[in-house]
């Protein structure tokens, strides 16, 4: 059996991308039809699943994240690796200027997006926001 090119990979992903937004586009579109009622059901669920997965997510990264930094820590001081931490320092500084400078400059123009769906759908926002916090809770 003959292995994929890599052109072929990277066209397939690039396939299954477009099709999840326009999916994304037309759910989103086809929310703001739909009565209020279900527009406060689709988003509670939608919220409750979002703010359960993010939790979850969220607790795994943070044992991952904290066990590794703890380890790099043990390992410093028993000498397994020596740790140039000026150098890290250095490091993190740039990168933490790019995304404050890729932030401000691209917020805006998501943040206005975000704000004028919430203003169409009402209903679901307001649905979506109390699963959000009930599905966080039930983590």
């Amino acid at each position: 059996m003959a292995k994929p090119k890599k052109e072929d990979a990277s066209e397939d992903a690039k396939k299954i991308v477009d099709d999840a937004k326009n999916f994304i586009e037309k759910a989103i579109a086809d929310i703001g039809k739909t009565s209020a009622t279900k527009q406060l059901i689709l988003g509670t669920a939608s919220g409750w699943i979002t703010g359960f997965i993010t939790m979850k997510i969220g607790k795994f990264a943070a044992v991952g994240i904290g066990g590794g930094v703890i380890l790099l820590h043990i390992a410093s001081q028993k000498g397994y690796i020596d740790i140039n931490w000026d150098k890290i320092n250095k490091k993190v500084d740039k990168i933490s200027d790019k995304i404050e400078k890729e932030a401000t400059g691209k917020s805006p123009d998501w943040f206005e997006k975000v704000l004028s769906f919430v203003k169409t759908n009402s209903y679901y926002s307001a649905g979506f926001t109390g699963g959000f916090f009930f599905g966080i809770a039930s983590s």
